[in-house]
């Protein structure tokens, strides 16, 4: 329903875009209540507002961090407009109806991206403002809520059009972005005080600068080398939840990620055979890399290892011959992991808001076997193996798979058929037989184009999650040339 505005309390950091949207409450007879800074910006525009010392009849104390606290305001926001008993405790305790709240908040991560100072950062803690928005929030059903000035435009317009009225839906969308901005505020600040702040050398590239926000003690201890730096750190939360796959395995895992992407990796019955077997995969692409076992390394191990440059090696364990080969290049880094690090989420800072979703758990839904064939048992261990690797591949991904190594790849590729052909092509330049050989996919193949090709090269199983319009064209290729397909229902797409 609509509801009009009658009164306004408006306290903001900051001021911009917000003369436009006052200047429409004035011509709208709405009453205006505001505080401090926000009522010399509303003053010096020749409008008249309410200082809500007035209405408390409380100065703000403490240094300004107590002023709109008082049952008055938030009786104001909170009363129900519908309830006869609040209507009447709001009489007797003069108590004023208030219809919109335009509140932000201190920039407490800005401060944070400023400086270390912690008696700064702390004074950057609002404690009115959200509470204010939460109150507003709550009571949507009587009050519109903004807490961005990203809205003043759109409230400004509502309020024009509907003759200074909003509806309960406008309401409900105000008050649900409301609470977004305050469970962002809080999360900044309790990662503040839960987690470290580590300043990096800068970002991803030079001119970037870039900070760390967690605590990396609780996964691993460093034991040699230079200072993470941003990619590092990106690679090595990569290689983490690469290893992740292999914690339950009796076998040997060695990975190699470059970029955030496998680009070596095999399963051997020792450490060493492991590493060997994921080098030999793309022994150029690993140059760089960030290594990682399940296993210890002991002296053979890094003896092997210690012949190419790679930035971090992540094991369990290090024994004392070990680290006395690798520590003799002063920069490279070794990681002793603590523990396991599977993410239950996934960020990423999108436009003006952060995108949330549920971390890639698992590796299929089903194992329906729709081919011309079973699979062989080789042929499904290496088939399971694939999936896993596909899955840590940017899209359009592509993994190749013999005897539990990793031997051609294409990822982060616009089309499949790209990927596939740079899978082959990574395969032949390390002279790899592809002669029963697996594939997996990360999405649906649209065309049995890529299964064509890759039996033409001598694969002989496939894996994918299906769901294709047109899933039937792959299927009839393998059936009509005895090949085995395993359709899992989960897709791995990584962007």
């Amino acid at each position: 329903m609509h509801k009009k505005i009658n009164a306004a309390l408006i306290s903001v950091f900051y001021k911009d875009g917000l003369e436009t949207l006052v200047q429409t409450l004035h011509q709208h007879q709405i009453h205006i209540y505001t505080t401090g800074g926000t009522q010399q910006f509303i003053e010096q525009l020749g409008i008249p507002c309410i200082p809500v010392e007035s209405v408390t009849d409380y100065p703000s104390i403490l240094g300004g961090r107590v002023k709109t606290l008082h049952p008055k305001i938030f009786g104001g926001i909170l009363g129900r407009r519908n309830l006869a008993q609040d209507i009447e405790e709001m009489k007797q305790f003069q108590i004023p109806e208030i219809d919109l709240v335009i509140v932000d908040l201190y920039p407490f991560e800005e401060t944070l991206a400023q400086t270390n100072e912690e008696n700064l950062i702390i004074e950057k803690i609002d404690i009115g403002g959200p509470s204010m928005i939460r109150a507003a929030a709550k009571n949507f059903k009587d009050v519109t809520v903004l807490a961005s000035k990203d809205d003043y435009a759109q409230l400004n317009k509502l309020i024009i059009d509907q003759v200074g009225c909003t509806t309960l839906a406008q309401r409900k969308q105000f008050a649900s972005k409301a609470f977004e901005v305050v469970m962002h505020y809080d999360i900044a600040i309790s990662n503040y005080f839960n987690t470290q702040t580590t300043s990096l050398r800068y970002g991803e590239n030079p001119h970037q600068q870039a900070r760390f926000i967690g605590n990396l003690a609780q996964l691993f201890t460093q034991l040699h080398g230079k200072e993470l730096s941003y990619n590092n750190l990106v690679d090595a939360d990569a290689a983490f939840q690469l290893l992740n796959e292999f914690k339950e395995t009796d076998s040997q895992f060695f990975g190699i990620i470059k970029h955030t992407n496998v680009c070596g990796a095999a399963l051997r019955a020792s450490g060493i055979d492991a590493w060997n077997a994921a080098l030999a995969g793309d022994p150029e692409s690993a140059f760089g890399g960030v290594l990682v076992c399940n296993g210890p390394i002991n002296k053979e191990i890094a003896q092997a290892i210690h012949e190419i440059f790679f930035e971090v090696l992540i094991a369990p364990d290090f024994d004392a011959e070990a680290l006395e080969i690798l520590t003799q290049k002063k920069n490279r880094i070794l990681l002793k992991n603590l523990q396991s690090h599977g993410l239950i989420k996934n960020e990423k800072s999108i436009f003006n808001g952060t995108l949330i979703q549920d971390a890639d758990q698992g590796n299929y839904l089903a194992w329906q076997e729709v081919g011309g064939r079973e699979c062989h048992e080789s042929e499904k261990h290496d088939l399971i193996f694939a999936n896993i690797l596909c899955k840590h591949l940017k899209s359009n991904a592509i993994a190749l798979v013999k005897n539990q190594q990793l031997i051609g790849k294409g990822c982060g590729q616009t089309s499949r058929i790209d990927a596939l052909k740079q899978a082959i092509e990574k395969a032949s330049q390390f002279q790899f037989d592809l002669q029963g050989a697996v594939l997996a996919s990360d999405a649906f193949f649209p065309f049995d184009d890529c299964v064509t090709i890759a039996h033409h090269q001598g694969i002989t199983a496939f894996i994918q999650p299906g769901g294709s319009i047109r899933d039937q064209d792959s299927i009839k290729y393998c059936k009509e040339n005895q090949l085995a397909m395993v359709i899992t229902g989960m897709r791995h797409f990584k962007h």
